[in-house]
């Protein structure tokens, strides 16, 4: 038999690995809970010597040679042009010594167990707390030292932690205790929540289980509390799904991703001892699979609506060599922390839940054909090991799920059909147009001004991931509506700053359909418009009306941008005629333009390098082709509107089928008092009113968004106020209504018979209400 891992992390001592984490035996023992940590972080149960880890830990090995013969230990800096002025080369030379410590302790790297790595290891550390020590002032950003470095080095402490001396182990205790004191958790504010708390609770723990101090761990268990409720403003979960950090950037795949990966970490680390975290409000975590992380997710990668600046970050020169991130990288990432945490023994955790999470992620796996997931370049062998586990199970992988997700605390809506999946980014007074900084986004104004972008089924899921965004046109987002007037790198201010000062955004949904508005106010501009989103069966029907400008440039409306690849050859075809009825893209979808509109189309080459959109990333060219389809709104716009439909993946007989078919669709109305439309194959009527108005026979007395469904002789109503004033409206449905069946406790039902009369209490969550009555 091979040597493992555990034979060589504690050969200088000579004691072997516990095989598995008894319960503690008492507050002293806390040898099994350093093993427990390095199987979750280094691996457990697989064959080096296979496939793909025998791959990893080589590199890792080989990696790890040449950052020891590179090293250089001189005053200020560990390795040449990494100055210590900058804290994250701080952070950046830990990370070094990590990579050296993995190939020392890991089986199969070709310098495992060598003795000269192991002595340049020790060396770097002690090198390094000539700065990272209680006698130096934190200067740059917090993060370096009070997250970055004290992770790492926490790390590289329990995984040589019988090779280090005791004045070792002593440095390390007083680094960790003096960047990252009891007071950064003693209040829930600031840079102290949502993810971040969860990393510093990362390393109080860690540091706890080093120092062999229960009150540490304690500490940092009792400082998660605060993280695991939902929350009504500001960095956290919220009850529909969403997920904000910087107080109002949607960053459910990032930040949302180090909070899940966190948690699960801390929650499978202290299952079983006496340090396990009981609090009630950890189900809440275990919910967030299926209501915060899943909706997002798709066919393994996580949607960039919610990545926040990490969109920019693509083509990377990391430790360990190039790697190309990006939506799928993302996803991935989310989704080992889902089968991390399906690791936990928490009872609230039942076996037929587990399954439903393992399902799920057999079918991420089974249809990521972009980057597939059990060979991800994004992730280490821990990670692998558990994926590739899940994949054995026998279980039916699951499909994605038809539904609609619409998350109005971080207004975003998610639509699924059979055919297709599109996702819209909106902004508001709550939620940012964009985020930039660190260098990182910095032309990123326009995605939150109605972004809508669509996945046909079939098709790999590399629309976007296909180095998009370098060479992306900014001001032709899909779905937008812009002011041409060019913006300078980070407009409106950096961490989230620039919102609109508008607060009818979101939308109502019966979980199937949408009626989904934002009333737009451009970044830097004069632009304002009213846009509104039907989510249909086949169809996303996108309206526009009241779109004024006064900036002396033209306005736009973006159809559509979609990337085709490298030299990328699918036709576009347009029906006849300088005002077409339709559009359609060969391998995508189409469009419909309901009376004719006079489209604009550019198909062109366009050349960028993701250094252009961040700062920490490689500044390799690329060229890609784009097909463009926009309505030219002209310069100054007073009062221009439009209508057209997009259909993801239909075929050109569709697509003219349905222009020939005139009384499927209704436009009710589209204005700045209300946008509406009546679908008549689905019985439906979808209204956003901006105002007191009334169309399709629904009257709203305040600002509402409605959906009316009809089932035969039953209808249903699902009634929202995206505005969130809390303030009750009043609906009258001008159709006779026998009795109402049901209804949501917010409605008031207030007359039946000829008409429906309704008062809804809405609350300022732009939930929505349902009402079901049977007709007359």
């Amino acid at each position: 038999m091979s040597p493992t891992r555990r034979t060589f992390l504690l050969a200088g001592a000579g004691a072997p690995f516990a095989p598995a984490l008894p319960e503690p035996a008492g507050p002293d023992d806390f040898t099994p809970l350093r093993h427990r940590w390095l199987d979750l972080t280094l691996g457990a149960g697989h064959d080096p010597a296979a496939e793909p880890y025998a791959t990893r830990l080589r590199a890792t090995g080989t990696r790890a040679e040449q950052l020891r013969t590179t090293m250089d230990p001189a005053p200020g800096r560990l390795w040449p042009g990494h100055p210590f002025t900058d804290p994250a080369a701080i952070t950046r030379s830990h990370r070094r010594l990590w990579t050296m410590t993995q190939a020392y302790v890991q089986p199969g790297t070709g310098r495992t167990g060598a003795p000269d790595l192991l002595a340049a290891t020790l060396h770097g550390l002690d090198h390094l707390a000539t700065v990272y020590h209680p006698g130096t002032r934190p200067h740059g950003n917090w993060w370096e030292w009070r997250i970055g470095t004290p992770r790492l080095l926490t790390d590289i402490a329990l995984a040589l932690h019988d090779h280090l001396t005791p004045a070792r182990h002593a440095a390390i205790r007083a680094a960790v205790d003096h960047f990252v004191p009891d007071s950064a958790l003693r209040d829930y504010s600031g840079t102290s929540t949502g993810a971040n708390r969860v990393d510093i609770c990362r390393v109080v723990a860690l540091r706890g289980v080093l120092g062999r101090d229960g009150d540490r761990i304690a500490l940092a268990r009792d400082a998660l509390s605060p993280v695991l409720p939902y929350v009504t403003e500001g960095d956290g979960w919220y009850a529909d799904g969403s997920f904000l950090q910087h107080t109002r950037v949607a960053y459910t795949g990032t930040y949302g991703q180090v909070l899940l990966d966190g948690l699960a970490r801390l929650l499978v680390l202290l299952d079983g001892t006496p340090w396990e975290i009981t609090d009630p409000n950890r189900r809440t975590v275990l919910d967030s699979v299926e209501r915060t992380f899943a909706p997002l997710l798709l066919d393994g990668l996580m949607m960039d609506i919610v990545n926040g600046r990490a969109l920019s970050r693509g083509l990377q020169r990391s430790e360990d060599g190039t790697a190309m991130r990006g939506d799928h990288s993302h996803g991935h990432t989310v989704i080992s922390a889902i089968a991390l945490l399906a690791a936990s023994t928490h009872p609230a955790l039942t076996p037929e839940r587990r399954d439903r999470w393992h399902a799920r992620i057999k079918g991420w796996i089974a249809r990521d054909t972009v980057t597939p997931l059990l060979d991800s370049p994004h992730l280490g062998p821990a990670d692998l090991a558990r994926l590739r586990a899940v994949a054995a199970r026998p279980l039916t992988p699951a499909p994605e799920p038809v539904a609609h997700t619409l998350f109005p605390a971080m207004d975003r809506a998610v639509h699924r059909r059979p055919a297709f999946t599109a996702a819209l980014a909106m902004a508001s007074d709550r939620v940012a147009h964009y985020e930039c900084g660190a260098g990182e986004n910095p032309r990123g104004w326009h995605t939150g001004a109605g972004m809508l972008q669509w996945w046909p089924a079939g098709r790999p899921a590399d629309q976007y991931t296909d180095w998009y965004w370098p060479t992306v046109d900014w001001y032709r987002l899909p779905g937008t509506t812009v002011s041409t007037r060019r913006l300078p790198d980070r407009a409106g201010g950096e961490w989230g700053e620039p919102r609109p000062p508008t607060r009818w955004v979101g939308g109502t949904t019966d979980g199937e359909y949408a009626a989904v508005g934002q009333d737009l106010a451009g970044l830097g501009s004069t632009l304002r418009a009213r846009k509104s989103w039907f989510f249909l069966a086949d169809t996303v029907l996108c309206l526009g009306a009241g779109i004024t400008c006064a900036d002396g440039v033209p306005v736009e409306t973006v159809v559509d941008n979609r990337n085709l690849g490298a030299d990328g050859t699918p036709r576009l075809r347009t029906a006849p005629g300088p005002r077409p009825h339709w559009a359609h893209l060969e391998g995508h979808g189409g469009w419909l333009l309901p009376g004719g509109a006079p489209l604009r189309t550019l198909r062109e080459d366009r050349t960028g390098a993701w250094s252009d959109i961040n700062a920490h990333s490689a500044s390799d060219r690329r060229t890609r082709r784009w097909q463009t389809l926009w309505l030219d709104h002209g310069t100054d716009p007073t009062g221009a509107s439009y209508v057209y439909a997009v259909l993801p993946g239909a075929s050109a007989a569709t697509l003219t089928a349905r222009a020939a078919t005139a009384h499927w669709l209704s436009v009710l109305a589209n204005d700045t008092a209300r946008q509406a439309v009546a679908v008549h194959p689905l019985g439906l009527i979808a209204a956003n009113f901006w105002q007191p108005a009334t169309a399709g026979g629904v009257t709203a007395d305040a600002p509402a968004s409605v959906l009316v469904r009809h089932h035969g002789r039953t209808a249903t109503l699902h009634i929202s106020e995206p505005a969130r004033t809390g303030r009750p409206l009043g609906i009258l449905w001008d159709r006779p209504v026998r009795r109402v069946l049901s209804h949501d406790p917010g409605i008031d039902v207030l007359t039946t018979g000829h008409r429906l009369r309704l008062r809804v209490t809405p609350g300022t969550r732009c939930a929505s209400h349902r009402c079901e009555v049977s007709l007359a």
